[in-house]
């Protein structure tokens, strides 16, 4: 089962995950919602729309932006409405 992590800390855990473009996005409701935070950055992608981010924090470590969502994607990334996916030395074992 897939499985995010960030500094000893498991963030997200899911088998109803959806990969998209190498990244796993991870269903909104099998998120740690204790480490997150929201962001004020916004980015945005031609074909999916535009994103959302996260800073995640852990045992007063901060992760700015380490994960991003889609709250209103474009028709084309409609399976990924609401998912989470992460970088920035977030771990994703599948």
């Amino acid at each position: 089962m897939p499985r995010a992590t960030w500094n000893g800390a498991v963030l997200a855990e899911s088998d109803k995950c959806e990969v998209v473009e190498g990244n796993y996005y991870f269903p909104s409701d099998s998120i740690d919602s204790q480490y997150f935070s929201s962001s004020d950055t916004h980015t945005t992608c031609p074909w999916k729309g535009m994103a959302s981010y996260y800073n995640i924090e852990v045992n007063g470590q901060v992760n700015k932006d380490a994960a991003w969502y889609y709250p209103q994607p474009k028709d084309a990334a409609k399976n990924i409405e609401g998912y989470v996916a992460f970088w920035r030395g977030v771990k994703v074992e599948a």
